[in-house]
């Protein structure tokens, strides 16, 4: 099936391009940025060989719905989507941090549990807790947002202490991800689901308002359970039922990978990439509540290029 892997545009009034891990942005003159979600696919900070259909639609959309839906908490960067792949809206200078937050022991903190540690970002996690436990309250753990590579953790006291962020503009990140993560767990408690952890990414417009940015509560940030038998799966030691790109991470870890130096990905066959599509359509329609419409796969590119033509000539 098609992908969309890459963009090779020259927008009118474009000044450069960014092309990060899944998505590529284009920045236009007046401060207007135009975001692409791609079908690439990333885990452990490496972006695998194979394209997954439909899952740069799939991102898009749900992050569009989410944003919308928080934008009565933080303002956002958000102005339009003249396609099903394409976010267009003001260009904002990033906080170099994402804002990491997370309501259970799982993933990342699960692992870091497992090996003995028991403070993560300057963060304690209590003793006595296993694997997917509810924390006590949901804690921050931030993480330095790198151009290339793996993110690191870091903790408040290091952003504030090394300038990344300053302490007037945290205390403002910390209260917005606090926010948007109880909206989400609102959200996601009505779709019978539990957010389990997320990131959310901030920035700075040129007039000081910070403001959200890029994708928020997706498959690809956001990791969910089902809530239904959750109780049950953890009293009995289960492996709980999730809605998150967790999947993928287990699938590479189970054959070798986990995006250490030295090590290589496996080998994706179509019937695993076909696997995989259909789950992003199955995080889609339970996270938001709504059928997927699939968007027309014959020339990606060239559907993407007319509809951005499009919306910038009429703005």
């Amino acid at each position: 099936m098609n992908t969309l892997l890459s963009t090779s545009f020259s927008l009118p009034g474009q000044q450069n391009k960014y092309t990060g891990k899944v998505r590529e942005v284009f920045t236009l003159e007046n401060d207007l940025l135009v975001m692409i979600a791609t079908d690439r696919l990333s885990a452990f900070d490496v972006v695998m060989p194979k394209g997954i259909p439909y899952k740069g639609q799939i991102l898009n959309q749900i992050a569009t719905q989410m944003l919308e839906a928080t934008k009565d908490i933080v303002p956002n960067w958000l102005e339009a989507t003249p396609d099903p792949a394409v976010s267009i809206g003001k260009r904002c200078e990033p906080f170099k941090v994402e804002m990491v937050i997370r309501g259970y022991l799982s993933g990342h903190a699960a692992r870091e549990y497992k090996a003995g540690k028991r403070l993560l970002c300057g963060v304690a996690m209590p003793e006595g807790m296993i694997e997917n436990d509810r924390f006590p309250s949901p804690i921050i753990t931030p993480a330095t947002k790198a151009e290339e590579g793996h993110d690191e953790d870091i903790s408040r006291e290091e952003i504030i202490k090394q300038g990344i962020v300053s302490e007037e503009d945290y205390t403002v990140l910390e209260n917005y991800t606090r926010a948007l993560f109880e909206r989400g767990t609102h959200y996601a408690a009505e779709k019978g689901l539990i957010l389990v952890d997320t990131k959310y990414e901030f920035g700075k417009t040129a007039d000081g308002t910070i403001v959200l940015i890029d994708e928020i509560h997706t498959p690809d940030s956001s990791r969910y359970f089902y809530a239904d038998g959750y109780e049950e799966r953890q009293k009995a030691g289960e492996v709980q039922k999730q809605l998150s790109k967790e999947f993928v991470r287990q699938w590479l870890i189970a054959n070798g990978f986990q995006g250490l130096e030295g090590q290589t990905v496996p080998h994706m066959s179509d019937e695993y990439i076909a696997t995989v599509s259909s789950r992003y359509i199955e995080l889609y329609e339970n996270i938001t509540g709504t059928p997927f419409v699939k968007a027309d796969l014959n020339q990606i590119e060239q559907r993407i290029e007319q509809n951005i033509l499009n919306y910038l000539a009429q703005r």
